[in-house]
């Protein structure tokens, strides 16, 4: 971690004394902004992605958030979303056209395939090679648009080498993005490797507290501002002013937060390597044998999945239904300690056609302590 991800994260942005020294930003909780004669008011709504006109456009306080956030991944510019998928949905719906196709690059979060297969009825196409590459250069098509990655991944949490494709997109012309969610700008920066957008879901960990939706999106200002006109302002996916008051106040604790999961985490997957019932776990700091790794991720966070062994549905319930501490639930990265699994009742054959285990669980390791988090999940293996 950088000090000046630091300074980005609690200064960066900010300038108390326009506002009578008020060391948190002010909530600019309004809908429009008006204007003290017509003349600078046809101005401002000509460049109404540079002027304060209407909340849908430009908000002050989103707009500390957006220069800390642009800041941390070393980008030019970042809009931020009501949501992560609001983010997603912005940049297909503003860089893809009729007849072109995405590639996905490892394990992606479900609702942004299932965007891409509606997508389909619009004559957009989507195809998949796995996070080792080996048949990138073969599923790149003609009409290739965008390269679309997670790195780590949805679930299995691999790891894809951000360097070698942005290398390969760029000689082909095509644009490349990726989720970049679970590393945050403080363990990974995919801009600096050669990717042209990074995605981020600020429920995760950047906003942390499990109290707020947002997403964001940054890149280069020309490849921004284009999603900024189209996918933003016609899609309406708008971050209020509150919730972005609550995203700068978590990312004042971020990288401290951070450093907090990421030793728990470690600790809890040296404990869950103690266990006989588990017969194997998914995090990126238990990669070997990838030298690119040292050089893109700076750090760990605490979102890990295990495998129990001869798993199914009801051995799975008995786990999760053991624990106390972690609870169930969507999401993560938010203080609190969570688990979830992707089996359901009736998927198991599903999911090992996707090379996933029916016995899978996703552990989201928040702050509460390791000592408590181990107690809890040995009361899980109890249950077995």
């Amino acid at each position: 971690m950088l000090h000046i991800d630091e300074k980005i994260c609690t200064h960066f942005g900010e300038d108390p004394s326009q506002h009578h020294g008020s060391i948190s930003p002010p909530i600019y909780q309004t809908s429009l902004f008006a204007f003290e004669n017509f003349k600078e008011f046809t101005e401002a709504q000509n460049l109404e992605r540079e002027h304060y006109v209407y909340s849908r456009g430009v908000n002050p306080t989103v707009e500390v958030l957006e220069k800390k956030l642009a800041a941390l991944e070393r980008g030019d510019k970042c809009k931020c979303f009501g949501s992560g998928m609001g983010a997603i949905s912005a940049v297909f719906f503003s860089l893809l056209e009729s007849g072109d196709h995405v590639l996905f690059i490892n394990n992606i979060y479900g609702p942004t395939t299932q965007l891409l297969t509606h997508l389909k009825k619009f004559n957009i196409s989507c195809s998949y090679v796995d996070h080792e590459l080996n048949n990138i250069n073969d599923a790149i098509q003609d009409n290739t648009k965008m390269i679309y990655v997670e790195s780590p991944g949805t679930m299995l949490m691999n790891i894809v080498d951000l360097q070698a494709v942005a290398t390969i997109a760029k000689e082909r012309g095509i644009i490349t993005a990726i989720d970049n969610t679970w590393s945050t700008p403080i363990f990974q920066k995919p801009l600096t490797l050669g990717f042209d957008l990074s995605i981020h879901s600020l429920t995760k960990y950047i906003g942390g507290h499990s109290d707020v939706v947002g997403g964001a999106v940054i890149g280069s200002f020309e490849l921004v501002d284009k999603i900024f006109k189209y996918g933003y302002q016609l899609n309406g996916s708008v971050l209020g002013a509150n919730d972005a008051f609550l995203i700068i106040r978590g990312l004042r604790t971020l990288p401290i937060r951070l450093k907090q999961h990421h030793e728990n985490a470690l600790k809890i997957i040296d404990y869950l390597q103690s266990k006989q019932e588990v017969e194997r776990i998914y995090h990126p700091s238990l990669e070997k044998g990838k030298p690119f790794l040292e050089q893109q991720m700076k750090g760990f966070t605490g979102l890990l999945s295990f495998e129990l062994k001869e798993a199914n549905f009801s051995s799975v319930c008995k786990f999760i239904d053991g624990l106390s501490l972690f609870k169930i639930g969507v999401s993560w990265g938010g203080f609190e300690s969570l688990v979830n699994a992707p089996v359901k009742v009736n998927n198991e054959e599903i999911l090992k056609q996707q090379g996933i285990s029916p016995g899978l669980i996703r552990l989201s390791v928040g702050l509460e302590g390791s000592d408590l988090q181990i107690s809890d999940l040995e009361h899980g293996f109890q249950q077995l």
